[in-house]
């Protein structure tokens, strides 16, 4: 399945996801803040501040807010270069407050970190090393030199050389370990976002498809009287003219339209007037139904029962629920398998008394040993050797993720192995019919209590 026509957003394409509002709301929050702590220290504190050029510094905060909020709409989205000018300021604004507050000492000096927070969340990773490099900067700065604190009765209020060298070396070690964690944390959320984004595409194809199936087989079984009476009614009418040949033909036409019409939504609508009657199907064709679109990829895919071929059907399969997250969830594995195998799928079919078993495997390379604890994530990239030139080939890990999303919603449970000691080695051992798959090998388990007909289904 491929996932063309969900728009895939890239990390870039979040560097203008920052609202002109989201900043204005945030900086006149800053110019609120700074004011208090300006006027409580002064006048609460006994602090000895110089209050003209604080308040300068806040005011040209307040002037800048309100020159940027002329840029257009509030909710106008902004683009990365307006979002890393207003950050800059800020970074500067603060740096230039700190200066004559203190400095370091100045508690306040945490809030150097916000601005590159920010730009880890959302702009580019290009902006936010520019960012965390002018934070830094004036961590240093204001390191080396600031206005220290004094009381009203003069007494300095300043950090010992220890704490000043403890204090920058924080804030810097902090700038750049929380820049990192929210770009890590918010791409991951945005990732995870983004394929839950297609899981949801691809399930709603699939009932789509399912809700098309029963509107034909619907028109097909209404339509039935309509046509058979057009076609009585024509052939009376061909009858009554047999003494004039062109009308006469003319009726027989028709006949034969009727008929055509009723073969095509007979066609059309065998599987689907099955499906919506019984909405159940075997175990193998179900598993079959997944595999028909890649069956024509140049790939051999052998379905076993058991050990032994469909065909030669061993023993009365289990009938399960056609849920359309079955269907689309093995349609997944199969293309996964598909996709690196050299020459041949097996898809093998076992079940017991407790648990319903799809195991899927391949002739390829298999996944590396230390991938195979993350497959299933979103957007994972790493198995070797991808089939790159194999048609319909789409290598980002999406297939996977929406197949195991859309399974475990049906109560299964899925496993990852290789199928050989050494992922490397794909010779089979003797004929495709009778070989273990060498390769990857993913491995479905259903509690048939969940998924069987005529049982109770844990399906929410």
């Amino acid at each position: 399945m491929h996932h063309d026509a969900l728009p895939l957003l890239s990390r870039a394409d979040r560097s203008t996801w920052l609202r002109l509002r989201t900043l204005v709301l945030l900086r006149w929050l800053t110019v609120f803040g700074q004011s208090s702590t300006v006027l409580v220290a002064a006048f609460g504190l006994g602090v000895d501040l110089r209050l003209d050029v604080a308040f300068a510094i806040i005011g040209a905060a307040a002037l800048f807010n309100l020159v940027f909020s002329r840029l257009g709409a509030e909710h106008r989205r902004l683009t990365e270069r307006e979002a890393t000018v207003s950050l800059l300021f800020d970074l500067c604004q603060l740096g230039g407050l700190l200066y004559i507050t203190g400095g370091l000492a100045n508690p306040f000096a945490l809030l150097l970190l916000a601005p590159v927070t920010i730009s880890a969340s959302v702009l580019s990773l290009r902006v936010t090393v520019l960012l965390g490099i002018v934070a830094s900067l004036i961590t240093t700065g204001l390191a080396i030199d600031s206005v220290p604190l004094r009381l009203a009765t003069g007494e300095v209020l300043a950090l010992s050389p220890l704490l000043t060298v403890g204090t920058w070396a924080s804030l810097t070690i902090g700038t750049v370990f929380l820049a990192i964690y929210a770009r890590r944390v918010t791409g991951e959320t945005f990732s995870m976002s983004q394929a839950l984004a297609a899981t949801q595409l691809a399930l709603a194809r699939e009932q789509r498809i399912t809700a098309l199936g029963g509107v034909v087989a619907a028109a097909a079984h209404e339509l039935g009287t309509p046509l058979a009476t057009i076609k009585l009614v024509a052939a009376e009418l061909a009858d009554e003219l047999a003494d004039r040949p062109e009308q006469r033909e003319d009726a027989r036409l028709i006949g034969t339209q009727a008929d055509r019409c009723r073969d095509i939504l007979r066609a059309m609508g065998t599987d689907a007037k099955e499906d919506a009657s019984v909405r159940v199907a075997p175990l193998s064709r179900l598993v079959e139904e997944a595999a028909a679109p890649h069956a024509e990829r140049g790939i051999r895919i052998i379905t076993r029962v058991e050990g032994g071929l469909v065909e030669e059907g061993p023993r009365r399969q289990p009938e399960l629920l056609r849920l359309p997250e079955v269907v689309q969830g093995l349609r997944n594995l199969v293309q996964n398998a598909v996709d690196f195998a050299r020459s041949h799928v097996w898809i093998d079919l076992d079940w017991n008394a407790a648990e319903i078993r799809v195991a899927i495997g391949d002739d390829g390379p298999g996944f590396p040993p230390e991938l195979i604890g993350r497959v299933g994530e979103p957007f994972l990239r790493g198995r070797p050797q991808a089939a790159t030139e194999r048609p319909g080939y789409d290598g980002m890990g999406l297939g996977l993720f929406i197949a195991k999303t859309l399974l475990e919603r049906t109560g299964a449970s899925l496993s990852i192995a290789n199928g050989s000691a050494d992922p490397g080695e794909t010779r089979l051992a003797g004929p495709p019919e009778f070989s273990r798959p060498p390769g990857a090998i993913i491995t479905v388990v259903w509690p048939r209590a969940t998924i069987e007909r005529g049982r109770p289904t844990g399906r929410h």
